[in-house]
């Protein structure tokens, strides 16, 4: 995916659309960050992106990682490439100045890692946890522990891994068996296994700092009894920890990312945070990853997008309705209504994600109490359903842009079929989609009844919504004021719909995105993805309300025949 091609539309969007520059300036760490400067730093990001990573990314799916006695070995060109990528500061954008990083508005590093998975996803998975790693040692970490790793994680020197799942636990995490004895010394050791580690080992830095999730002794059983630890590869004396790679797995895709089953076996570490309460600072780190797994759903979608329209604009196949010759395949109108429904979704999910972004930066550094409270409900509503939303139309995008290639899509020579199969994994991981359902619905909606989301939706910036939308939005409250009394008698209810009911949420979001898209933009670049989302995503919302108000109907009917029973 040339990241250059995208630049334009995103430096419209960052600038007119949501007026961002304005926003981050007025937060007094990025006082001196104009637009300029911004415009400055994309391009060169996108010139790295282009020239150092997009070029491996056919040579690394079809090399893999290797995998010999415990060690992993990266495609060739991917050492090379990351030493480029963190001496030329790329992973520092947002960090602090203080910690050796850049100082940037959180939503230029957004920008970026968007670039990176739509050009190379299996190479962007080294660093994708990088900032989640280091807002969790920032906040959590002992001053001491800080001292020694923060600052090589800030510049990504070290890479860090999230060490969460265990073989027999998938996402429950109350039932991780791994364990950490603390020591006279301070530290812990650490012994267990977990599974599916992405960079649990590879040759691209000296180090891995690996943060686990394991028990103390005597911790509470579940949830409630976890610890996180930091566990590196390589101790501060130069000896190598007790921290083996058993395997590393043989995936449907991303094959130039290791994804290892990781051995702890008395291995040095210490704890990050308080004791048995290792899920409130791992869930620092899971949060950001989840903003960066939506935007890697852009990213690919955007990638695929890009082939496919490509090669519509080039091959030409039978007669387009009216024409008298042979006729471009971007001129059937099957084509073109693929090729605009995507555009409608990568250009609404950019609104979204980055708005996002914006909101993370208010949260921290706003001097407004309210402004924060807004800006942290926001998050915490919305960064469930840009994980879900956009790395299910990621994937199921990028097999439709698959589509416009005929039978020339599911050969290799063309590099669609690599998107496709990277794509499927963002649905699974930091939590899967389902479970991002049912934290927006269960733990974020209907812990307050609605009254979060209601708020949420009638603050949503930019001129009034039409007649429409604003009866997308009432029925969205409705609906969900109904679920809430439902759920009372039902409490499966809200397992059963969640799916539909973030996928509802999404479109009303989605909605409001093109609204201040529509507003800012004049240029004919913007109509037929404008079109393409009144005409054939939002009337999936209909679809979505009906099954929502079907299901409650059913739980108050039982409701009124218990009570009538009674």
């Amino acid at each position: 995916m040339p990241a250059r091609q995208s630049l334009a539309d995103i430096q419209h969007l960052l600038t007119h659309v949501l007026q961002a520059p304005s926003r981050w300036q007025a937060l007094a760490p990025f006082a001196d960050t104009d637009g300029e400067l911004a415009a400055q730093v994309l391009d060169e990001a996108a010139k790295f992106v282009d020239s150092a990573i997009a070029p491996l990314q056919r040579s690394g799916d079809e090399e893999g990682c290797r995998f010999d006695a415990g060690q992993v070995y990266t495609p060739a060109g991917f050492r090379d490439a990351y030493q480029a990528f963190w001496q030329a500061g790329w992973p520092s954008l947002s960090c602090a100045p203080e910690d050796g990083g850049q100082g940037l508005p959180a939503v230029l590093e957004c920008v970026l890692f968007e670039w990176l998975a739509g050009a190379n996803h299996g190479w962007t998975m080294a660093p994708g946890l990088l900032h989640g790693a280091y807002e969790c040692i920032k906040h959590h970490a002992s001053d001491a522990l800080s001292a020694q790793y923060l600052p090589k994680i800030a510049t990504g020197e070290w890479l860090a891994t999230m060490c969460l799942t265990e073989a027999h636990a998938g996402s429950d995490l109350g039932q991780v068996r791994t364990r950490g004895v603390p020591q006279p010394d301070g530290s812990v050791r650490v012994n267990g296994s977990k599974i599916f580690i992405s960079g649990g080992e590879h040759d691209l830095t000296d180090n891995i700092v690996h943060l686990v999730l394991a028990r103390l002794p005597d911790a509470p059983a579940g949830p409630k009894g976890l610890s996180l630890f930091l566990v590196p590869k390589v101790l501060p004396n130069g000896k190598r920890n007790a921290v083996v790679c058993e395997r590393i797995e043989e995936k449907m895709g991303l094959h130039g990312s290791p994804t290892c089953v990781m051995r702890f076996d008395d291995a040095t570490g210490w704890l990050v945070g308080e004791p048995n309460k290792g899920l409130n600072a791992m869930f620092v780190m899971m949060n950001a990853a989840r903003l960066h797994v939506g935007l890697q759903g852009i990213g690919l979608l955007e990638a695929a997008w890009q082939k496919a329209s490509a090669y519509a604009s080039e091959r030409r196949q039978m007669r387009a309705p009216g024409a008298t010759d042979t006729s471009l395949i971007q001129d059937h109108p099957a084509i073109r209504r693929i090729l605009h429904t995507q555009r409608a979704w990568i250009d609404g999910g950019r609104v979204l994600a980055y708005h996002t972004a914006l909101q993370l930066d208010i949260a921290k550094h706003s001097t407004d109490a309210g402004e924060r409270a807004a800006a942290q409900r926001w998050c915490a509503l919305v960064t469930p359903v840009l994980k879900a939303a956009l790395t299910d139309q990621g994937f199921h995008g990028a097999s439709a842009c698959l589509q416009v290639f005929g039978g020339h899509g599911y050969v290799r020579e063309w590099g669609i079929e690599q998107i496709v199969r990277d794509a499927r994994v963002a649905m699974i991981y930091e939590g899967t989609n389902e479970i991002q359902a049912i934290d927006l619905l269960v733990r974020k909606v209907l812990a307050d009844g609605g009254q979060g989301l209601s708020a949420l939706l009638a603050s949503l910036p930019g001129k009034a919504p039409g007649a429409a939308a604003r009866a997308r939005r009432h029925t969205l409250v409705e609906i969900t004021q109904t679920l809430a009394i439902a759920a009372q008698t039902d409490p499966e209810l809200p397992y059963w719909v969640a799916d539909d009911y973030l996928r509802a949420v999404a479109l009303v979001l989605l909605e409001w995105a093109w609204g201040l898209i529509s507003t800012a933009s004049k240029s004919d670049r913007w109509a037929a993805p404008a079109h393409a989302l009144t005409q054939w995503v939002l009337p999936e919302f209909d679809m979505r309300a009906a099954i929502l108000r079907q299901r409650i109907a059913q739980a108050l009917e039982i409701k009124a025949k218990l009570a009538s029973s009674a």
